[in-house]
């Protein structure tokens, strides 16, 4: 069947427009204004894209199997103390979905390009809520329960999501409407400032993930004697925390591809491994979660402020409804009913 079809070629970075530029990626780019049909059948062509949307797509499949099986064999609609975990493989399904997504279509237009990573932003703040919910009903520490921290941490969490979510989007152009439009796109910081831009954007990751992972960290680092939840998730928390450092370094330095250009164009570049290695940290913190919450179950029960619909589900479709008004107000000025339009040069 796919030898019927005609896979649409691919270009070098001299021949799409900067904003399609990715550091040390010099060919395989695909048409800057591919039709959706085009960017489907891209998932069965080799480009410097194809690795990065299979992985982050399939894992959603696996991510989904396990929310499934976690409603299907524990009594989540009676048993409250279930929903965090639910929270959190939602999210879970979400983040990938929303990135394969985002690579898939990315390459529509320019515009399309900035909306879907503004969807992509927004569901991994939404990922880094899911994280903090578990964490709190879950993972903080014996000495820390119903503390002052513990009681604002997810209020917290909450705040720390649309702040990032709205962060992340504004480092690819700006305000909407006073820094760009639908005609004019005067692309600050990202195209006059790419590097502050990129500082923008880690810090919009990075400071939420810090923030969650306080009572993790001293959980696993700093906490000794009674009270410190020593168990063995310990050593599922570990393999997740270095993962996730091995996850930021590979996005913030652009490794291999930085030290050889063009010679990792379709697979073995950062991004892909970027992919890989957050998605196999996220699995090692599904299972550490899961673990604390059936080995603390009954002290929890005992010792912790129940769980509530407010600090979970309800916070999760607060902060789903007040992303997406972000994301819309971002979105908005991109809005156009012109069709996208740019000149390959052929070499």
């Amino acid at each position: 069947m796919l030898s019927l079809i005609k896979l649409p070629r691919v270009f070098t970075i001299n021949q799409v427009p900067k904003v399609f530029h990715e550091d040390g990626i010099i060919s395989g780019y695909r048409h800057p204004c591919s039709s959706a049909t085009d960017c489907i059948i891209s998932l069965f062509q080799l480009t410097n894209e194809t690795v990065n949307i299979w992985t982050h797509f399939l894992p959603t499949w696996y991510f989904l199997w396990k929310l499934l099986t976690v409603i299907l064999t524990r009594d989540v609609w009676h048993d409250s103390f279930t929903w965090p975990l639910v929270v959190f493989l939602v999210s879970c399904c979400i983040y990938p979905l929303a990135s394969s997504c985002a690579h898939t279509f990315s390459t529509m237009s320019t515009r399309a390009r900035h909306i879907c990573f503004f969807f992509d932003y927004g569901a991994l703040s939404l990922y880094s809520l899911g994280s903090a919910i578990t964490y709190s009903a879950y993972v903080i520490p014996d000495n820390w329960v119903n503390s002052l921290f513990h009681q604002y941490y997810v209020p917290v969490a909450v705040a720390n999501t649309i702040i990032c979510t709205a962060l992340a989007c504004y480092s690819r152009l700006g305000f909407p409407f006073l820094q760009y439009n639908r005609n004019t796109i005067i692309r600050f910081p990202e195209y006059q400032f790419p590097k502050f831009a990129k500082f923008l954007r880690i810090v919009a990751f990075a400071y939420p993930y810090l923030f969650d992972n306080i009572p993790l960290f001293y959980r696993v680092f700093l906490c000794v004697g009674d009270g410190c939840t020593d168990n063995n998730a310990n050593v599922l928390h570990h393999t997740h925390i270095a993962l996730a450092f091995l996850t930021a370094f590979l996005y913030t330095t652009h490794l291999p591809e930085r030290l050889a250009p063009g010679s990792f164009d379709y697979i073995g570049h950062s991004h892909q491994l970027f992919h890989v290695c957050g998605i196999i940290s996220t699995h090692f913190q599904m299972e550490a979660v899961e673990q604390d919450m059936v080995t603390r179950r009954q002290w929890l029960l005992t010792h912790s402020s129940p769980v509530a619909f407010a600090d979970t589900l309800g916070a999760a479709m607060l902060c789903v409804a007040l992303s997406l008004g972000i994301i819309f107000l971002f979105s908005l000025p991109l809005i156009s009913t012109e069709g996208c339009k740019y000149l390959i040069v052929y070499e």
